[in-house]
C-alpha cells in the first residue's frame, strides 16, 4: 500500500514462514556491488564477450534532464558481469556505436529519453536494435499509477530497495551498475505479466516502438517564429491594459483583477450582482460562476476576456519564449507516454496539446507555429468523430453503424431520430443539442450534466437522453453491460486489451461508484481512440522511412498529427497519412480522415 515510512520502522525479522525468495535484499546491497570500470577502448573486446543474454542498460545522465544533460558514463550489466564504461579521456559515445545498434539483447528503463540522448552523439536507435523497456511495460501493468520510477519497481517486482538512480551522487557508479544487472530479471518478471494479461501485442506493437517514434518528434521539435511571438505578446499586452481601464471605469474603482476576495467584493457587494456561491474564503469567482452572471453586468464579459488574454500572455506566450531552445529556433516539448490511466499521449515544458482553440485569440497563438524551411508546409491530419465511430463499432448499434456507413452528417442523423423529423427539417438549435447528447453519452453525461450543458431544465434533458436510448438501443444495451463487466472484473479493457482498473466501481458511496461507472462506459472508446493513434503514428513513422521522404511528423494532439513536408510531398504525404490512419484498425463502421495545410499551423487548422 506503498507506505514507505511503515515499512522502514517494521522489524527486518521476517515471519517463520517466509521463505528465502521472499525476503528483500538487504536495503544497502548495492553499496558492496563489484562491478568493472572501463575507460580504455581497448578493453571494450572483453566487455562485449562477457556480457551474454540480455543486458541492462542505463545511462549515467548528468543532470538527469534527458534534454539538456551530459552522457558521463553507460552501465551494462547482466547477473553475472557489470561493468561501468566511463566517457572521459579516451572512451567516447562512438566506440560503443555498433554494440549498441547492434542485435544483442537490450532491457532499459524509459527508453525515449535515452533514444534522445543518445541521438545528440550521432547515434540513432531504431526498434531494430531488439530494445526492451521496463517502464512501458510496468505501465502497461499498472496504468494508473502513472509516471512510476525506477526504484518503485524493482521494489514491487523483486523487493529490491535501492535509492533513485538520479538522485544518488556518492558511489553512484555501483548504484547504476547494481540496477542495471537487475533490469533483465525485472523485465523477465513483467513480461511473464504481460503475457498473461494479453497485453504483449499491445506491448510489442504499439508501445514500444512509439518510444523510437516519439523520440524523433522530440528531437525534431516545432520551429517558432520568435519575432511573430513577441509582436503577439505586446498586442496582448496592449489589449489587457485596455481591458484593465475599461473594468475599473465599469467598476467605479480600480482594484487587483486577479484577487479572488477584491473582485468578489467589487461584484457582490459594490455592483450588489446576485452570489452564485461562497467558498470558505469569501464569494466564488471561479469561471462558470462569471458565465452564470456575464447577463447581469456588462463588466463580467470583461473580466472574462481579461483572465482568458492574461492566461494567453503568461502562460503561452511568455512560456514559449522561455522554451523556445536557442541552438535550433524550435520548441522541443516532451511526449508523455506512461502516465495516463487511459493510454492517451500528454505533452509539457511546454504543453503543446493545451494552446486554446476556442477563442480566435488563441487559435492565433498558432500562426507562430512554421516549418523549418521557407518552401515548406504544415500539413495537419485528424480522425473524424473518432470516439462516436469507435462507440458505434463496440455496441454495435445498426442505426448509429448505419450513419457511418451511408456518410450521413451524425449530429443531422441523431437529431432526425430523436425529434422524428426529416434531416432537411433539423434546425442549427436541433443539431447542437444532438451533439451534446452525442458525445454526452460517450462520457456517460447525466440528465443534470445534460441540462448545465445546453442550458436546458433537467426533466427536458432526462427525456432527450432516453429519447436518445430509445432510437439507439444497443448503445444503452452496451452501456449496461461494460458497467457489468467491469463489476464483474474490476476493470474494463480496449479493443487492443489496455486495461484500466475501477476499484470504486462497487463502492458504497455514491460519487466514487457513479464516476467508475462513467469511467467504465469511456475508457473503452477513449483508450482505443489512443491505442489507433498510436498504432496510426508507427505505420506512419515505418512508411516515411521506407518512402525516404524529408516529410516529418512533429505532434500529436489527441486524435490529430502535425506534419511538416516539402511543397512537392504533399500529395504524397496526404495519402500515406490517410491510408495508414484510417487502415490501422479494422472497425464495423469506415474510419474517416481530415487534412489540411499551410503555411502555418493556424493555416493549417
Amino acid at each position: 500500500m506503498a507506505f514507505h515510512s511503515l515499512i522502514d520502522k517494521i522489524s527486518e525479522e521476517m515471519s517463520p514462514a517466509s521463505t528465502d525468495d521472499e525476503l528483500p535484499q538487504p536495503k544497502d546491497a548495492w553499496l558492496s556491488f563489484s562491478y568493472e570500470r572501463i575507460v580504455r577502448v581497448a578493453d571494450l573486446e572483453r566487455v562485449w564477450s562477457g556480457l551474454t543474454g540480455p543486458v541492462g542498460c542505463i545511462l549515467d545522465l548528468q543532470p538527469p534532464d534527458y534534454h539538456n544533460a551530459e552522457i558521463r558514463g553507460i552501465a551494462l550489466a547482466t547477473a553475472s558481469q557489470a561493468y561501468y564504461l566511463c566517457f572521459d579521456d579516451e572512451l567516447e559515445m562512438s566506440d560503443i556505436r555498433s554494440w549498441l545498434l547492434g542485435d544483442s539483447p537490450k532491457v532499459v528503463f524509459d527508453l525515449k529519453s535515452m533514444a534522445f540522448a543518445l541521438d545528440a552523439h550521432g547515434i540513432g536507435l531504431s526498434s531494430d536494435g531488439h530494445w526492451d523497456d521496463v517502464k512501458l511495460a510496468a505501465y502497461l501493468l499498472n496504468p494508473t499509477d502513472g509516471e512510476v520510477e525506477l526504484e518503485d519497481i524493482l521494489n514491487r517486482e523483486l523487493h529490491v530497495d535501492v535509492p533513485s538512480v538520479t538522485k544518488v551522487t556518492e558511489r553512484r557508479e555501483a548504484l547504476l551498475t547494481y540496477v542495471a544487472a537487475k533490469l533483465p530479471e525485472l523485465y523477465q518478471s513483467l513480461q511473464y505479466a504481460l503475457a498473461a494479461q494479453e497485453l504483449d501485442d499491445l506491448y510489442s506493437k504499439v508501445e514500444l516502438p512509439l518510444a523510437f517514434v516519439l523520440a524523433k518528434m522530440e528531437i525534431t521539435g516545432f520551429h517558432v517564429n520568435e519575432d511573430k511571438l513577441r509582436a503577439f505578446g505586446t498586442d496582448l499586452s496592449a489589449r489587457i491594459d485596455r481591458l484593465t481601464q475599461e473594468i475599473y471605469e465599469l467598476a467605479g474603482v480600480s482594484f487587483n483583477i486577479n484577487s479572488p476576495k477584491q473582485l468578489g467584493e467589487i461584484l457582490f457587494e459594490k455592483l450588489n450582482l446576485p452570489a452564485v456561491k461562497k467558498t470558505k474564503t469569501g464569494y466564488s469567482t471561479s469561471a462558470d460562476v462569471l458565465e452564470k452572471l456575464a447577463p447581469y453586468h456588462e463588466v463580467v464579459a470583461k473580466i472574462l476576456d481579461y483572465r482568458q488574454l492574461s492566461k494567453l500572455q503568461s502562460t503561452y506566450v511568455d512560456g514559449l519564449l522561455k522554451m523556445i531552445r536557442k541552438e535550433t529556433g524550435r520548441i522541443h516539448t516532451r511526449f508523455h507516454q506512461a502516465l495516463t490511466a487511459t493510454g492517451r499521449l500528454s505533452s509539457s515544458e511546454p504543453n503543446l496539446q493545451n494552446i486554446p482553440i476556442r477563442l480566435e485569440e488563441g487559435r492565433r497563438l498558432r500562426q507562430v507555429f512554421e516549418p523549418t524551411y521557407q518552401d515548406w508546409l504544415i500539413f495537419a491530419a485528424d480522425y473524424s468523430q473518432i470516439e462516436l465511430r469507435i462507440l458505434a463499432h463496440l455496441s454495435g448499434d445498426e442505426a448509429l453503424i448505419d450513419a457511418f456507413r451511408s456518410g450521413m452528417d451524425i449530429h443531422t442523423r441523431t437529431a432526425s431520430d430523436v425529434f422524428e423529423v426529416s434531416p432537411d427539417e433539423v434546425t442549427p438549435l436541433m443539431r447542437r443539442q444532438a451533439k451534446a447528447v452525442n458525445f454526452g453519452i460517450v462520457y456517460g453525461i447525466s440528465d443534470f450534466g445534460l441540462a448545465q450543458n445546453l442550458n436546458i431544465p433537467q426533466k427536458d434533458a432526462k427525456r432527450f437522453i432516453e429519447e436518445y436510448f430509445r432510437k439507439f438501443p444497443g448503445v444503452r444495451k452496451y452501456m449496461d453491460e461494460i458497467v457489468e463487466q467491469a463489476k464483474e472484473k474490476g476493470f474494463v479493457t480496449t479493443l487492443m486489451n489496455r486495461r484500466r482498473y475501477l476499484p470504486d466501481i462497487r463502492s458504497r458511496n455514491f460519487h466514487l461508484r457513479s464516476f467508475a461507472e462513467r469511467t467504465a462506459m469511456n475508457t473503452p472508446i477513449q483508450g482505443t481512440a489512443a491505442d489507433l493513434i498510436k498504432l496510426a503514428m508507427v505505420r506512419i513513422d515505418r512508411a516515411l522511412r521506407e518512402a525516404q521522404m524529408d516529410a516529418r511528423m512533429l505532434l500529436q494532439v489527441h486524435d490529430e498529427l502535425i506534419f511538416e513536408c516539402p511543397q512537392d510531398e504533399l500529395n504524397e504525404l496526404q495519402q500515406l497519412v490517410r491510408d495508414n490512419m484510417e487502415n490501422a484498425m479494422t472497425l464495423n463502421v469506415p474510419l474517416r480522415v481530415d487534412t489540411a495545410y499551410g503555411r502555418t499551423w493556424y493555416d493549417a487548422k
